[in-house]
């Protein structure tokens, strides 16, 4: 029998985020137990905007790249974006293509095709060299391509990766990188995807348009401390502090050039909030005429955007700052100035490139397509981006991009209110078959085309590939039960291994995934192409892929990818080897205690508040997906007023109608028609454990259960 575990919490817990966050304890308690408990992981579950995502310039290549590009479009240079085959690859490439073709710059990319294996080969940099282009950038890719980075360099190419896969022990060089992964990136959320780290890129392009890019500035602010007065300065550059001082000075004791204050403030633009109060209060420190430099009085021009901070002092502000409720900066003067100031640079810079606007907001759909087939964890930005890109793709026909609009319609999408469950089960299959398939520029044409007649056509034709790719899938799920569970046995109950020339290579990564969840073991699926071995492996039970794999690097052409998904080659001849190897490395394999007959509960609802606005609980935990899954709820001793078997030909699903206090609840138990009146049936009580999710039947929305577990009483 399954173990329903719901986690024991304490009330004086629940009041506290009540009281804090004015969540309800139902919210709360459910935080509680997801582990959701700091103020800056709370705040990505509280707040939608743009304005809570990390800023692009915190990477701290970020501007080495911008400045590369730049000169580029200075230089009249040709530009080659090379991206990789599947949906995360596509959409980098799209968005990237999108702002630097917007800039003018003679841009051009390119994607695997056919049987190109992953990441950057030297025909593109042969190609490209010879039609003399200049800069290269790799999005999504490129960071364990060493040997055709140095490559490009030596055919007189500039190389710039945009990455967020697991960096190799010795990095390309020479090459500018954007990856959060590397250790010293300066970016503070390592799990983004390839498309949101190309995203921070064009963001930044998008600011250096702006006489902003790289000055130097200083927020000064002066407040009195007991007997003393404190001088803080944040300096800012492209929005990101980049240091900081407080000097605390009691009054007469020493001047100004006998503190930190004059070498910190050199060079710099000093921007003061109510430059008449601050400068009053330097003299007060320091002496009348002992302050020297100038300083430039902010307030007047903030209250032109935001009337309302016009009447108030940086106390009041401070108070206001969202950010600083959730404790992600110190609630302090200085704290909030900074805030207000990047709120006002930002809402300059959206009046001033009204035409960004639009832009970002459908970068913000493939962002959101990309953070959900790339398996992000949907928490920390990675929430914002796909609640973005929901929100622009639910505001009507008219808002959803070129591309995309062609692709729902057929999918009968088009103008239905689109889930994160939507974009993840259909639109990032579709557009995944296109690269499985080896036709990954269609899908990147598809976004790209001016032409909306052929958009139409090259839909079409991505919807016919993904039926072939879903027959080829079954084929390769035939093959391997030939074999899986016999290797199991044979890696020693670590790994499966299935080994097949007749798998077609674009699903190797469906079948890995496949082979993960019927066995709950890592595994891993090997096909042909010639003489080479083209391998994906999907991981699970904390089994980091990459590290894996780096264990026997030495054998292959080419390796790299994620914590949990993979892929490799290696020669043919040395199958032999790679199996014995993989025999050997099995045994040191260490997995994490299988979970899969546990449910975590996440609350457990009374009969008498079971009803339709338990709809709305489930919405504020949404998106779902790595993670974060859909809320699991708990009801006991629930009457089964209603029972039958669905489907259309075989009666495979158990449809319950349950009765709760306040009303009855529809309730679908996936492939366990098997249960009608076999453990199941019209009069027993049961308890279950379910989700809730709306239902929509000719344009009439309900909300219905869908059971995970249910147990007569």
């Amino acid at each position: 029998m399954s173990d329903w575990n719901k986690k024991t919490i304490s009330r004086s817990e629940v009041e506290e985020l009540t009281k804090k966050y004015g969540v309800d304890p139902l919210t709360a308690s459910i935080m509680i137990r997801r582990g959701i408990t700091e103020g800056h992981d709370i705040m990505y579950f509280m707040e939608s905007d743009l304005r809570y995502q990390h800023y692009p310039f915190s990477f701290s290549s970020m501007e080495d790249a911008v400045d590369r590009i730049l000169d580029a479009k200075e230089e009249g240079e040709k530009v080659l974006i090379f991206g990789d085959r599947d949906v995360d690859g596509v959409t980098a490439t799209t968005v990237l293509y999108d702002c630097l073709s917007d800039m003018g710059i003679d841009v051009r990319y390119r994607l695997p095709q056919g049987d190109d294996a992953y990441g950057l080969n030297k025909t593109a940099v042969d190609d490209f060299t010879a039609d003399y282009g200049s800069l290269i950038i790799t999005v999504d890719c490129g960071i364990s391509n060493n040997e055709e980075i140095a490559y490009a360099a030596e055919k007189g190419c500039d190389i710039i990766i945009v990455d967020h896969h697991n960096p190799p022990e010795t990095l390309p060089e020479p090459a500018i990188i954007v990856d959060p992964k590397l250790e010293d990136s300066g970016y503070p959320f390592k799990d983004i995807s390839g498309c949101a780290v190309v995203y921070k890129l064009v963001s930044a392009l998008r600011f250096s348009k702006s006489e902003w890019y790289k000055q130097d500035i200083t927020l000064l602010n002066v407040r009195p401390l007991n007997d003393a007065y404190t001088i803080e300065c944040l300096k800012v550059r492209n929005l990101v502090p980049v240091d900081r001082l407080d000097e605390t000075i009691v009054p007469g004791t020493i001047s100004i050039t006998q503190t930190r204050l004059p070498q910190f403030l050199q060079g710099q633009n000093i921007f003061v909030w109510d430059k008449q109060t601050t400068t009053r209060l330097l003299e007060q420190t320091f002496g009348k005429n002992a302050v020297e430099f100038n300083v430039f009085d902010i307030r007047p021009e903030v209250a032109k955007l935001i009337p309302k901070t016009g009447s108030l002092s940086l106390l009041a502000l401070k108070d206001m700052s969202h950010f600083a409720r959730y404790g992600n900066h110190p609630a302090t003067e200085i704290g909030g100035f900074y805030n207000i100031f990047v709120t006002y640079i930002q809402q300059m810079l959206k009046a001033a490139f009204p035409q960004t606007v639009l832009a970002e907001e459908h970068d913000m759909q493939l962002v959101a397509l990309a953070a959900l087939a790339d398996i992000m964890p949907m928490k920390d930005e990675n929430r914002i981006f796909v609640r973005q890109g929901l929100q622009s793709l639910n505001k009507g026909a008219d808002s959803v991009r070129c591309g995309l609009r062609e692709l729902l319609s057929p999918l009968k999408l088009l103008g239905k209110e689109l889930t994160s469950t939507d974009l993840s089960w259909t639109v990032v299959s579709h557009l995944n078959a296109a690269g499985r398939m080896g036709h990954a520029e269609l899908a990147a044409e598809l976004f790209l085309c001016k032409d909306a007649v052929k958009r139409e056509q090259i839909a079409a034709q991505i919807i016919a590939l993904n039926d072939e790719r879903k027959k080829l899938s079954a084929a390769a799920w035939d093959y391997a039960q030939l074999q899986a569970k016999a290797s199991v046995s044979k890696y020693n109950e670590k790994l499966c291994v299935v080994i097949d020339e007749r798998i077609n290579r674009g699903v190797s990564g469906i079948l890995a995934g496949r082979l993960v969840s019927s066995y709950n073991v890592p595994s891993i699926a090997v096909t042909f192409i010639g003489d080479t071995a083209i391998g994906s492996m999907r991981s699970c039970r904390n089994l980091d892929a990459t590290k894996f794999l780096n264990m026997m690097g030495d054998m292959f052409l080419n390796h790299g990818g994620h914590t949990c998904a993979a892929g490799f080659s290696f020669e043919r001849k040395r199958l032999d080897e790679f199996e014995k190897k993989l025999l050997e490395l099995s045994q040191l394999i260490e997995l994490a205690d299988s979970t899969a007959d546990i449910y975590n509960v996440d609350a457990e609802i009374p009969a008498a508040y079971l009803d339709q606005s338990l709809m709305k609980v489930a919405d504020f935990f949404e998106p779902s997906g790595e993670d974060n899954p859909p809320l699991l709820f708990m009801a006991k001793n629930l009457p089964v007023t209603n029972a039958a078997a669905l489907g259309k030909g075989e009666k495979m699903h158990l449809k319950l109608e349950l009765q709760a206090q306040k009303c009855k609840w529809p309730a679908l138990f996936w492939n366990k028609g098997e249960l009608l009146n076999n453990g199941i049936a019209i009069g027993d009580r049961a308890d279950v454990l379910f989700r809730v999710e709306n239902n929509v039947f000719n344009g009439m929305k309900t909300v219905q259960m869908v059971l995970t577990d249910i147990r007569k009483c």
